[in-house]
């Protein structure tokens, strides 16, 4: 199972030292989300060991969280599998981070000024160009700066940690659907963004949940094209 290389991007959060068990959680993490590592996926606490030069504890350590999530299965004796997508933890995910969102662009709207609003202009043509480069792991990593940065600009730090600690079922499924969707979620970032220009908390607010609720008709499309993906 090779490692990824990850994407440089500037760092969204804090800038803690990261240990062992979390950078393993990290990569495996990255690699569930992007389908790298795909639904029924065999893991091995031996091999994942070896590949990092470390013992088997930190890795032990990695799993179990990943476990906590819903992203992996542990089987005593028998051999650890990325788990299906699960439509249900999909849908919660997108409960509560469009909850938060929605609520989070209200506050944004009047506190995001013209150096703001130019940098989300600029993290969409840079999200444009990664859509036409088919370079979709840079799209996904955009995708967050933008949501990101507007929690940030409004004094909501908080909110995103909370969005990002949740968001991980939806993720996956939103992955697969950039092959057809990326342009349309670019778009839907420019209606976002136009919202805050005109400084209009209930149009960003209501651009954000169309924004999100698409995750409705990726789950149809994936479910009809990819069902054996689904638990």
């Amino acid at each position: 199972m090779p490692l990824p290389e990850m994407d440089s991007l500037p760092p969204m959060d804090d800038v803690r030292p990261r240990s062992v068990t979390d950078q393993i959680f990290d990569l495996l993490y990255a690699r569930v989300v992007n389908l790298a590592l795909p639904p029924g996926a065999k893991l091995s606490e031996a091999e994942v060991a070896a590949q990092f030069g470390v013992s088997r504890q930190p890795v032990r350590d990695a799993f179990y969280r990943l476990s906590q999530l819903g992203f992996i299965q542990i089987r005593p004796q028998r051999a650890t599998i990325v788990t299906p997508i699960s439509p249900d933890a999909v849908m919660r995910a997108y409960f509560i981070r469009s909850a938060l969102e929605e609520a989070t662009m209200r506050v944004a709207a009047h506190a995001l000024g013209p150096a703001d609003w130019d940098h989300l202009d600029a993290l969409i043509d840079r999200q444009e160009a990664a859509s036409r480069a088919d370079d979709r792991a840079l799209f996904h990593a955009l995708d967050d700066q933008f949501h990101h940065d507007i929690c940030q600009a409004a004094g909501k730090d908080f909110v995103w940690t909370l969005v990002r600690d949740n968001k991980g079922h939806m993720d996956r499924a939103r992955f697969l659907s950039l092959s057809y969707g990326a342009t349309t979620a670019s778009t839907e970032h420019r209606d976002i963004l136009q919202a805050l220009r005109a400084r209009d908390g209930e149009a960003a607010a209501l651009a954000v949940r169309h924004h999100l609720s698409r995750i409705e008709q990726i789950l149809d499309r994936l479910r009809s094209e990819q069902p054996a993906i689904f638990d």
